[in-house]
């Protein structure tokens, strides 16, 4: 089989619009997906292509945006919200001097994988298309613009669906929106569109037509999950974009030695880090930055969340909530617990009810505890403090200050009922 020959790739990446049908304020690209902005993927995506170029547009709060915009991807401003070929013509303004392949991807795609784009493009290039379109067959077309295909089933057009008459309602294939270029042929005929809505807006969907009339080679690869293309533009889309991300994420971790007992109440979110032989029970939520060791046992009805690692052997059971805390080795918090901003030796054991109460309404303090400590129920540790290696408190005590080693408190506030090994 002879070898594709290769186009020099660029990306563009539209990512300037605002969030109107979710009711937001926050840029939507930034929404989160298992704890991360949903633009976050989609770079990732473009990184794995290995272009020699890529360009970000944004505009709408830019000042947000761009805090996640890596190094190597340079960044365009759309001033004017005014239409997606706007938006390219200000990414190509980024791209000069640059001959190839320009593909356009969106901020609020996803759930596109790598192969998918990597047939597209190798497509692209093997035949030397002007444009290749990611097209999408789908028995529920609404909301999407329509493929228009000529008596030779070639693609002469794209109609939206506001524009669309009942026959070509009909139509089940659909434009995904994500196209490979070659540049000479966007650059010169980007300005050709016309604003043709109320709106002024420019729409890319329009280059198509132009293509067709010009007796430009118009293409298209139909991508074979419908959902991988998904935009997200609505709570509602987000909500199943986000279940879709959930699935892979626990069905890496399975596959890499994790037990999910109920995959389906499993939320973990995306750069968390999971041991082998650790079981995760239902109704859990673990959030971003949370490591967790081999041979754990997380729930049920448990929240760790960002910053929070157990080691190994850590047993930390219903109903209890972690945040920026370290939990040693073989350490149990069984039932009812809150540790905030804590660090927690080995072999340590938290009873139920045990708070560290880090908040002093100003400021977060934090709270030791050292190896082999054993932790009454319903203690209150009250932050900063320290309790010292194979101490003990007694049951509803409450410690304000630091507790030394292998000593017994009890008592609200705590006091010194005797030293471990004395009087048995």
């Amino acid at each position: 089989m002879p070898k594709i020959k290769k186009s020099p790739l660029a990306v563009i990446i539209l990512a300037a619009g605002k969030s109107t049908r979710m009711k937001s304020e926050l840029p939507k690209v930034l929404h989160p997906l298992c704890g991360r902005p949903m633009l976050g993927y989609v770079l990732d995506l473009v990184s794995s292509l290995k272009p020699s170029r890529a360009v970000a547009v944004l505009g709408y709060k830019q000042e947000l945006v761009r805090k996640f915009i890596p190094a190597g991807v340079k960044i365009a401003i759309q001033k004017k919200l005014v239409g997606t070929a706007d938006a390219v013509a200000a990414g190509l303004a980024k791209l000069k001097g640059f001959k190839g392949t320009v593909l356009i991807l969106y901020g609020d795609n996803p759930l596109l994988k790598k192969e998918t784009l990597k047939k597209l493009l190798d497509y692209h290039c093997e035949n030397s298309v002007d444009v290749t379109l990611l097209t999408a067959q789908t028995e529920k077309p609404a909301g999407y613009g329509r493929i228009i295909r000529d008596q030779y089933f070639s693609i002469c057009g794209i109609t939206e669906e506001k524009d669309a008459d009942e026959v070509q309602k009909e139509i089940k294939e659909i434009n995904t929106g994500i196209m490979a270029f070659k540049k000479d042929k966007l650059e010169a005929n980007l300005k050709l569109i016309r604003p043709n809505n109320r709106k002024k807006e420019y729409y890319l969907t329009d280059i198509i037509g132009i293509f067709s009339k010009k007796k430009y080679l118009v293409d298209g690869v139909k991508v074979k999950d419908p959902a991988q293309a998904q935009g997200i533009n609505t709570r509602s889309e987000l909500a199943k974009a986000n279940s879709l991300v959930q699935k892979t994420i626990n069905e890496k971790f399975m596959q890499e030695g994790v037990t999910l007992v109920d995959p389906a109440t499993a939320f973990i979110n995306f750069g968390t880090k999971i041991g082998k032989d650790t079981v995760i029970y239902p109704f859990t939520v673990i959030e971003r930055d949370v490591k967790i060791g081999k041979r754990c046992f997380v729930g049920p009805f448990a929240h760790l969340r960002e910053g929070t690692s157990l080691k190994d052997d850590v047993t930390a059971g219903n109903f209890i909530e972690m945040v920026r805390s370290r939990i040693g080795s073989k350490t149990f918090v069984k039932h009812f617990s809150y540790l905030g901003d804590s660090s927690v030796g080995s072999s340590v054991n938290i009873g139920a009810g045990t708070v560290t109460a880090n908040f002093d309404g100003k400021n977060k303090h934090n709270t030791v505890i050292e190896n082999n400590v054993n932790i009454g129920s319903d203690t209150v540790i009250v932050a900063p403090a320290r309790i010292g290696k194979s101490a003990v408190t007694g049951a509803g005590t409450v410690v304000t200050k630091n507790i030394p080693v292998r000593t017994v408190v009890v008592g609200v506030p705590a006091r010194i009922l005797r030293k471990r090994g004395e009087n048995g």
